[in-house]
């Protein structure tokens, strides 16, 4: 099981090599005057014409409010999208990024990176991109094939094509590099196994398996009772030990413990682990898997690459990611869970903002731009026919009618209901792919819904929805909050021209 596991590991980390060797196949800037400006204006010739604000060490790019921009206007579910929003505009969506910054350097501040379970996550996002990189650096100048082995390959199996024959060959030189490679580094650091501490190994997985300390229903040792059953000392039973020469002189001595041979196997799904763990070989197998890792690692902490800056740069977004998702559930905790009474008035004041069924079959023909839109509307007027017109103009081809509703089309929704039945709309942008393209909408059928009466499914919808105005509420007054702790400059003359309409 455990060789198997090994050459699986193996597989994944060659399989990424291979994916490394195909990948290797502004406008002037003029500062304007900060919104709530807290700091000295940046000089212009000092600051990229990218950057559109600051917040502390923070910095937020065009690209980057654009993108954003567009994730606001595309609509997330019925229940959480009123039909008379207006398009979200670049200083309001700017504020609310440069709070989120706020949020996050507030976390730090106050130590959540301490917390045991996000720390153990934020290690091994690292960990990963880290020997990622090593095998990256190290394997893939040498992961080759010339043109004469891979007609070879062909000529053994004249059923692969060229693509398969190299992948395969690719793969198979990769495996055996990476073998080669991790024995050295196995050799390099002077691995020493503790074999005395097996049989403790074996008597306390044995515990966790069979007699935990409360009830549970799956066959298996749980995430939670490495956690809660180890004691602290059986935690640090120290299981193997390596270092960069015999006798480090720093005394740089990494140990692998009994937690962490746990927690190789719980990375494992139950029915894939191994089942000789009550003997010490199954242990000592074990063991090899929970090396593999920390060695590779401290290999490429040898070679400096902990300190490469796209390393650091994405290390420190996980952090970031991580950090901003914490503080909102923290403040999920403050959400007040709404009452019967507050459900029934709040659904009483606004029936028609649960209103379920409405929707529109439309056929489309997308247009590349607004000048394309109006000539295929002037045909379309003059009495062409629309399949023909979508022929000679339309981005798809190939288009059929569909049903659409407002939980599809967002803001773009209230241009073409205005239409009846056999009306062509347009021109008018919708949401094309990840982009927002112009377009000209022929409505074919109009369905107005209908609003029910109240129900245990209508309750949902307004609780939910009463819920999402609480957290939006708090957050927003908790971003307010921090926006006066913590210092900002926006350049006004970056963003005045962004249209969230008209984002390329």
């Amino acid at each position: 099981m455990t060789k198997l596991f090994s050459n699986k590991l193996a597989l994944i980390f060659m399989g990424l090599l291979i994916v490394f060797c195909h990948l290797g196949a502004a406008r002037a800037q003029t500062a304007g005057e900060p919104i709530r400006q807290r700091q000295p204006v940046v000089k212009p010739s000092a600051e990229p014409s990218n950057i559109v604000a600051r917040a502390g060490d923070y910095v937020i790019t065009k690209q980057e409010l654009e993108k954003r921009l567009m994730m606001e206007l595309y609509p997330r579910g019925y229940d959480s999208y009123n039909e008379q929003a207006e398009p979200v505009d670049a200083e309001t969506v700017l504020m609310k990024m440069i709070a989120e910054k706020a949020m996050v350097r507030d976390a730090r501040k106050l130590g959540f990176l301490k917390d045991e379970t996000f720390g153990a996550s934020i290690t091994r996002f690292k960990e990963r991109r880290l020997s990622n990189l090593l095998l990256q650096k190290q394997l893939q100048p040498k992961l080759t094939v010339t043109e004469s082995e891979i007609k070879q390959k062909m000529k053994a199996d004249p059923k692969l094509d060229r693509a398969r024959a190299e992948a395969m060959l690719k793969n198979t030189k990769g495996r055996r590099l990476y073998d080669q490679y991790y024995k050295q580094i196995y050799q390099k650091f002077h691995v020493k196994k503790l074999s005395n501490n097996f049989p403790k190994a074996v008597q306390i997985h044995q515990r966790l398996l069979t007699k935990p300390k409360k009830p549970r229903k799956a066959p298996f040792i749980r995430i939670y009772q490495i956690k809660e059953e180890l004691t602290p000392e059986e935690k640090n039973i120290v299981l193997a030990t390596f270092s960069a020469s015999p006798q480090d002189d720093n005394g740089k001595i990494t140990k692998i413990t009994l937690k962490d041979w746990f927690d190789t196997l719980c990375e494992s799904s139950p029915p894939s682990r191994p089942r000789n763990l009550n003997t010490p070989k199954g242990v000592e197998q074990l063991l090899e898997r929970a090396l593999r890792m920390p060695l590779l690692v401290s290999e490429a902490k040898s070679l400096g690459f902990d300190k490469d800056k796209n390393l650091l740069k994405k290390v420190r977004e996980y952090e970031d990611r991580g950090l901003l998702s914490k503080v909102k559930s923290e403040k999920d905790k403050e959400i007040k869970e709404p009452t019967i009474d507050e459900i029934m008035i709040y659904f009483g004041k606004n029936m028609e903002a649960f209103r379920t069924g409405r929707t529109l079959k439309i056929d489309l023909i997308w247009c590349q731009d607004l000048k394309t839109a109006r000539q295929a509307k002037a045909e379309l007027d003059g009495g062409k026919d629309f399949e023909s017109v979508r022929q000679k103009y339309s981005l798809e081809k190939k288009g059929k009618p569909f049903n659409t509703s407002p939980s599809g089309e967002g803001l773009f929704w209230k241009d073409l209901w205005k239409g009846d039945p056999n009306d062509i709309v347009g021109p008018v942008k919708g949401f094309y792919r990840r982009d927002i393209k112009w377009r000209i909408v022929k409505i074919l059928e109009k369905n107005p819904g209908k609003v029910k009466g109240y129900s245990s499914d209508i309750e949902r919808r307004v609780k939910d929805r009463l819920v999402n105005k609480q957290r939006d509420a708090i957050l927003a007054k908790y971003g307010d909050e921090l926006l006066k702790k913590y210092p900002y400059k926006i350049y006004t003359e970056k963003i005045k021209d962004i249209d969230p309409l008209d984002i390329p």
